[in-house]
């Protein structure tokens, strides 16, 4: 699929794709079609027994959002809509993350912004000048490499707020996005990115998955809450018993289930230990010995 104007293969693999809406009307009667998807970066391929389509990305008006017109769409709990206008097309890939990533990465990557970084730091506004700024795609989110020299990473699960307005760049209104997120030494900060509209619809929708992950909406206790505040505030780990004033094997099991909640990471594991007998005895001879 490589060609001498620049294009490029991002993925090729087998996957089910289907119409949902067809001239601005939800499918009723929505059939999947197995086939092969080739994707570059400047055009997506639906093969099959029945032929072929191709789609310019150019075309795209957007990404996401759930088509479930009807049961054979509803059952299928992860595919990629792309969506024409009056057509919405959706494709379930082999494996679903792989191939989402792979659709971004066709869009996005290598392609130019402009980034005012930082806007915000520590919640006071910078006086940052924008610069262009070059954009990669990967598993954890999303790089840009600055004009300056500087490369600002905007990990998915780092991103805590996300603000779509119209701001003055260069002189001209264009759509801009303000990500929150922190930096290397974990302060708050906000990083603005500015681009053409359709270039732009295509970041926030990819930097939209970091603030899903990173929303509230965890079933968490009183006492997850009062420990997680504590962390935050800078109380060490080993010393939040003290702190809150809680059983150390309480604290513990707070730890375990903020794990598997995916909101706290394990660092290391402390080791409790008590003397034995043979332990006892040496340290009362050492003891003896002073």
């Amino acid at each position: 699929m490589a060609g001498s104007d620049g294009e490029y293969k991002v993925a090729d693999t087998q996957a089910r794709f289907a119409v949902a809406v067809r001239e601005g009307r939800p499918v009723n009667d929505v059939s999947w079609t197995p086939g092969r998807v080739l994707l570059s970066n400047r055009r997506l391929i639906l093969a099959s027994n029945d032929g072929k389509r191709t789609v310019p990305l150019s075309q795209l008006n957007g990404l996401g959002g759930r088509h479930d017109a009807n049961q054979s769409i509803t059952r299928v709990s992860n595919y990629v809509s792309f969506d024409l206008g009056d057509q919405v097309l959706i494709v379930a890939a082999a494996d679903h993350e792989s191939f989402e990533r792979d659709v971004y990465r066709a869009l996005l990557d290598q392609r130019t912004l402009m980034a005012k970084h930082p806007a915000v730091a520590g919640g006071v506004v910078q006086e940052s000048e924008w610069q262009q700024a070059r954009v990669k795609i990967d598993e954890n989110g999303l790089g840009a490499a600055l004009e300056q020299g500087a490369f600002v990473e905007f990990d998915l699960d780092d991103i805590s707020g996300l603000d779509a307005a119209k701001r003055t760049v260069d002189g001209k209104k264009k759509p801009v996005i303000e990500v929150s997120h922190t930096d290397g030494d974990g302060t708050s900060i906000e990083t603005h990115l500015a681009g053409s509209s359709q270039r732009m619809r295509f970041v926030e929708a990819w930097l939209r998955k970091g603030e899903e992950r990173s929303t509230t909406n965890v079933d968490l206790s009183s006492r997850d809450r009062e420990v997680l505040m504590a962390l935050y505030s800078g109380v060490s780990p080993f010393e939040i018993p003290a702190f809150l004033g809680i059983d150390v094997d309480v604290v513990e099991e707070t730890f375990e289930r903020l794990i598997e909640l995916d909101v706290v990471e394990e660092v290391r594991v402390r080791r409790e230990v008590t003397l034995n007998s043979r332990g006892r005895n040496i340290a009362s001879e050492a003891m003896n010995e002073q």
